[in-house]
């Protein structure tokens, strides 16, 4: 009896498992790029791998190293940041899944070169597809230097994908991300990563503050006006001439003025006199 009762349970404890729901999973690393980048492990555990596009596609850039720090970033994952991958034209990444199930993809952005917005805005499609992030603008988000976390959630379930009320086929156990070439420069990634599970229990960044947006304005390369020049009034504004300046005809000495009188009197006196002889 106890016997019976020992695979009852068993077979009960196995069905549990079977039927769990995802919420209750662990969250699974799937796949994880650090783009342009090498490999890195960040703060959470997950395993960024090298960028695997290296000398086949776009061009890789550590221009972000040139900022002293990435803001809402760790100081230690600042490199998923600081390196990126950008292309002239549309390209991508082919990430492989396993199986069924919740996932969440983590598209991580940093601009590191403008300072201003609408200067770089591209769009990023899930699996052909599924338009997930229409016209990113990272400056527009969080400034200049200041990491920003895009999160796309969906359901793969019997081959497809589900992303929000549309579908998608899902071929050779791979799903694809693109990044599409617009107007406005070129599209770009700084380190993605694939999770799987427990999506809610998803480590996020701290929310973007009044600091991390208006950081970049400082670093901004625009003029800032002199407030001596914006007081003075308008009366006292210098005019420009053309030529070279004139002298006051009212500070000459009077001397030099009586000097052409003398002198002609002087020789007019001669003359009178020489006439009275006559």
């Amino acid at each position: 009896m106890d016997y019976k009762i020992s695979n009852y349970l068993l077979i009960f404890y196995f069905a549990q498992f079977l039927i769990t729901p995802e919420a209750t999973k662990p969250l699974q690393v799937i796949y994880a790029v650090n783009a342009g980048g090498q490999e890195h492990i960040d703060k959470n555990g997950i395993h960024y791998q090298s960028d695997p596009l290296r000398g086949k596609i776009g061009t890789e850039s550590d221009y972000g190293k040139s900022l002293l720090m990435i803001a809402r970033a760790p100081e230690n994952d600042e490199i998923l940041y600081q390196t990126e991958r950008y292309h002239t034209a549309t390209f991508g990444y082919d990430i492989p899944i396993a199986g069924d199930g919740e996932y969440v993809l983590v598209l991580k952005f940093c601009e590191v070169y403008f300072n201003a917005p609408n200067m770089k805005v591209f769009d990023v499609v899930l699996n052909g597809d599924h338009t997930v992030i229409a016209d990113l603008d990272i400056f527009a988000n969080v400034g200049k230097g200041a990491a920003h976390d895009e999160y796309v959630y969906f359901t793969i379930s019997r081959g497809r994908l589900y992303y929000k009320e549309e579908e998608s086929e899902i071929r050779g156990g791979k799903i694809r991300i693109e990044f599409i070439k617009g107007i406005k420069d070129n599209p770009k990634i700084n380190a993605f990563a694939l999770l799987k599970g427990d999506v809610a229990r998803l480590p996020k960044l701290p929310p973007a503050g009044n600091e991390a947006i208006q950081m970049p304005q400082t670093s901004m390369e625009t003029e800032i006006p002199n407030e001596d020049i914006i007081e003075k009034p308008i009366s006292q504004k210098v005019r420009k001439t053309s030529g070279p300046k004139q002298p006051n005809p009212y500070s000459m000495d009077d001397s030099s003025v009586m000097l052409p009188v003398i002198i002609a009197l002087g020789a007019f006196i001669p003359l009178l006199f020489c006439l009275c002889k006559l």
